[in-house]
């Protein structure tokens, strides 16, 4: 009786009463219980965090103008990683891929190489060149234009087999620009570009790519999983192209190019943006109707790449080409709808303020 109770006490004190209770009318001895496993789990440190926001299609002419992009320089403030696409050239030289100028269907874009020190004063930190624009006045240009960006202090993203590295606050991020271009890291090679993504992972904590994909115009809003196309040019199916990416070890794939919103999806607990717009230009780009609808995709994600926060920023654009806020909400409310139509249950969350959520 009295190695009983001893045994009944000693489990009392090392597993609790209710449990020791049962070994005893069992019969069972205790197990021998850890020091360690009687006190509460000392927490893991948080990942670190990071901001990023990105834009869409900037396409700039002539000399610097300040009053193009100063609407959006309060969203791109005290953010550590801004990122836009340049729709086109910042170059002295080079020869027009559009005989006799830009006109009959055939767009060139070529503005001051002083474009990009007013860019870095708007807040941006890294520029997209993976579009159909890049390489308007062929290689000569597009190396000047590369030059001015490296004098103003912006990093670029998007040549072929390019990942560009940047630390934003204590996170490695690996960048990716694709396109479906010779110029670019072309996006029709799935396979290829899932190669790549898979090497930026193995020495970044967090992988971003973008696309420059898809058709064009006000029909070109939805994005419906087959590949798509523009006056005969292969764009890619971009569906099976963010989904690879994601698959291959990318936290966020977003994009431009169809200068019309699309909607936002939730793939394997990741974002995928198709579509942000047209963000800026100088006469270069629509501003009727839906055209003119504009976003900033604004993300809070950590250092494994879960998402933490995001929103959307909604924008409209008035002529030449200036972004604005827009306080209808008139983006938000299209891309809402877009994510449901086309995503349905994978559809991000969207609320009135713009602030986006995982789908439940």
């Amino acid at each position: 009786m009295r190695v009983l109770l001893f045994v009944y006490l000693a489990a009392v004190l090392l597993l609790g009463g209710a449990a020791a209770a049962q070994l005893v009318r069992t019969g069972e001895s205790p197990a021998p219980v850890s020091a360690v496993a009687t006190h509460p789990r000392l927490s893991e440190p948080e990942p670190e965090t990071f901001t990023f926001v990105g834009g869409g299609d900037i396409a700039l002419t002539g000399d610097p103008d300040a009053r193009v992009l100063a609407g959006i320089h309060r969203f791109l403030r005290h953010t550590d990683l801004v990122i836009g696409n340049l729709e086109g050239t910042l170059a002295t030289g080079g020869a027009s891929k559009c005989a006799g100028g830009s006109r009959g269907g055939c767009f060139a874009f070529r503005g001051s190489p002083d474009w990009a020190d007013t860019l870095r004063l708007t807040g941006f930190i890294v520029m997209n060149v993976a579009n159909n624009h890049a390489y308007d006045f062929g290689a000569s240009a597009q190396h000047e234009t590369l030059r001015a960006l490296r004098r103003a202090g912006l990093v670029h993203q998007g040549l072929p087999g390019q990942i560009t590295y940047v630390r934003a606050a204590k996170v490695k991020v690996a960048l990716i620009g694709c396109a479906p271009y010779r110029w670019s890291q072309n996006l029709l090679d799935v396979r290829g570009t899932a190669r790549l993504v898979r090497k930026a992972a193995r020495h970044a904590d967090v992988v971003l790519v973008y696309m420059h994909a898809g058709a064009e115009g006000v029909g070109a809003e939805h994005v419906r999983g087959d590949a798509e196309s523009y006056l005969g040019e292969p764009r890619g199916n971009v569906r099976e192209f963010a989904h690879a990416m994601i698959d291959a070890g990318a936290d966020l794939v977003w994009g431009s190019g169809p200068h019309v919103l699309r909607g936002i999806e939730w793939y394997r607990e990741r974002v995928i943006a198709y579509s942000i717009g047209n963000l800026a230009g100088t006469d270069t780009l629509s501003t009727d109707g839906s055209l003119s609808e504009s976003a900033l995709l604004r993300l809070t994600l950590d250092a494994t790449g879960r998402f933490h926060a995001g929103n959307v920023v909604p924008l409209r654009l008035v002529d030449p080409g200036t972004p604005r806020f827009d306080r209808g909400g008139a983006t938000i409310s299209r891309i809402r709808r877009l994510s449901h139509e086309d995503f349905g249950p994978k559809a991000i969350r969207i609320a009135s303020s713009g602030r986006i959520a995982p789908p439940r």
